[in-house]
């Protein structure tokens, strides 16, 4: 786990009361005893808040909800729907980028990191942030779910319009729990289908989350992501 004092400093203030928790510390010492155990857990240490050190909580302008991190070798690196330079694209990422292109006009990528998008202001943010390997939702309701909630509280409690992409069930579930985005009229909510093979063609497909991102941003004069990879 970690504290306050390894928080990016503008994520710290607003979730030093949730990591003094005691749910919080039981994730630590939880997670400890898994590796002394010897399971495999994504993504590595140094990585597991790599969405908050990568986007500052004064410059996001987009949150995009994901599950939990890929269970692969080598693919989660602490960014949803992300992999590191070199690993080839899941399906629900390719989906993403077949979207962008019908979207936005602009050629898929050759690789799978959505690190540039982290850098301008877009929350990469997985409910759980870690996961055993082999095992999806393995850590689902260990104790992230309490900080992931606070992270998106802080984003929502913000006086600048901000863009939450939710797509899937249970993104759409998780921001219905966060009071300061449910009951907030300055942001815009997308919702649609997971991108995931198995729902993309439910309506994911065709939904524009990227179009409809920059216009609001533009309209609310935040500028606009260069989605572009």
């Amino acid at each position: 786990m970690t504290g306050p004092a390894d928080l990016p400093p503008s994520w710290a203030p607003v979730l030093a009361p949730v990591l003094a928790s005691d749910q919080a510390r039981s994730l630590g010492g939880w997670l400890q005893a898994e590796e002394e155990a010897g399971k495999v857990v994504y993504p590595p240490r140094g990585c597991r808040l790599r969405a908050l050190e990568l986007t500052p909580l004064d410059t996001v302008r987009v949150v995009i909800l994901g599950q939990d991190p890929y269970h692969g070798p080598g693919q989660a690196h602490g960014l949803c729907f992300s992999v590191p330079q070199g690993v080839p694209p899941p399906p629900s990422l390719k989906n993403i980028f077949k979207e962008m292109e019908s979207d936005l006009g602009l050629p898929r990528p050759d690789h799978g990191s959505l690190e540039k998008w982290a850098q301008q202001g877009v929350l990469l943010l997985n409910n759980t942030l870690t996961v055993q390997q082999g095992m999806a939702g393995s850590h689902a309701g260990k104790g992230w779910e309490a900080i992931t909630d606070a992270c998106v509280a802080a984003v929502a409690e913000r006086a600048e319009p901000t863009v939450f992409i939710l797509w899937g069930s249970h993104a759409q579930g998780k921001a219905s729990r966060i009071a300061a985005l449910r009951d907030s009229d300055r942001h815009l909510s997308l919702k649609s289908p997971h991108p995931s093979p198995l729902s993309a063609h439910r309506g994911f497909f065709g939904s524009r989350p990227f179009s409809q991102t920059n216009a609001f941003l533009e309209k609310n004069g935040r500028g606009s992501i260069e989605w572009r990879l």
